[in-house]
């Protein structure tokens, strides 16, 4: 089986558009049209179907994505063994528009001669990323940890504080706040759709029940441009907002993004790394994320129980 195929078909679910996936891994859309052709044409099935949303793995698609993930993490295995050391560091930030990857991108500046591989595990769990890690085809990945302790033979430690902003339209009754506190909100719903990961979700239920917040994590989600645009239209409705996540949007829209304070709510991150990681570069991130860390730190800042 072709693995430069295997790649791109994991690489169309996980960004869920050819041209995304064309842009990671830095060939054509053409050339990934080919390839995803050349697999169905090889295993018998369609793999995707195309919608307004952009690429959506069909059932036989779906069925072959954890084998797909198999057979590309045994390669990495393989390479892996004959050349300890002299890849690209991987490191997964889950998205490129949260806070790790613009964590990731500040070290990247400081240390510009190095290979790096930026890797979006967007669509796995806490346990299925840090299996990544525990077979050696991520030299490290983010997590909260909400489950709790990382395991045998991978060590944890706490990396990112990534604090709350609220984010409304200009017709939101808070939207003309310079900073709101989580008592202010009660009287408000926060806005979350298509939430699946159990980490972010157990986190978001922990917050509303310590502030009696009432955050709506049911139904689909259509993307991040559609809530935009709901959310610049809307009266009413609000959503929970990364202080270092990154999105743009048209001007006319005319979103605020306010602090969230007394105390201000952060998202705990963790890094997570395999002890035995020979990896020349990986001891400068982590050397650089502890130094970040303790730069940031702050005592008016708001954690669940299991993340203090």
């Amino acid at each position: 089986m072709d693995l430069d195929a295997v790649r791109t078909f994991v690489a169309v679910v996980e960004t869920g558009q050819f041209q995304a996936a064309a842009d990671d891994l830095r060939i054509t859309q053409q050339a990934v049209s080919k390839r995803i052709a050349g697999l169905e044409r090889e295993l018998g099935v369609r793999l995707f179907a195309r919608t307004a949303r952009g690429a959506q793995p069909t059932v036989d698609g779906q069925a072959l994505l954890p084998h797909a993930r198999e057979l590309l993490r045994a390669a990495e295995r393989v390479r892996s063994a004959v050349t300890p050391g002299r890849r690209a560091l991987r490191i997964d930030v889950v998205s490129r528009r949260i806070v790790t990857a613009g964590v990731l991108h500040s070290f990247y500046q400081q240390h510009p001669g190095i290979e790096l591989d930026v890797v979006t595990l967007t669509h796995l769990e806490a346990e299925q990323a840090l299996a990544e890690v525990s077979a050696g085809t991520v030299d490290a990945t983010f997590r909260s940890l909400r489950a709790g302790k990382a395991p045998d033979g991978l060590r944890a430690a706490r990396a990112i504080d990534d604090r709350h902003n609220l984010l409304v339209g200009p017709h939101h009754p808070l939207a003309d706040a310079p900073t709101v506190t989580p008592a202010e909100l009660v009287d408000y719903a926060i806005w979350m759709p298509g939430m699946s990961d159990s980490e972010p979700i157990g986190y978001y239920e922990d917050l509303a029940s310590t502030f009696g917040l009432t955050i709506d994590t049911i139904g689909p989600s259509f993307g991040v441009e559609p809530l935009l645009a709901e959310l610049a239209d809307s009266p009413r409705l609000a959503t929970f907002l990364g202080e270092g996540s990154r999105y743009l949007w048209p001007e006319s829209y005319d979103l605020r993004r306010i602090p969230i304070v007394d105390p201000i709510p952060v998202y705990p991150l963790s890094v997570i790394w395999r002890a035995d990681n020979p990896h020349p570069v990986l001891a400068d991130f982590l050397a650089y994320l502890r130094a970040r860390y303790a730069a940031n730190a702050r005592d008016d800042i708001w954690v669940p129980d299991w993340a203090r």
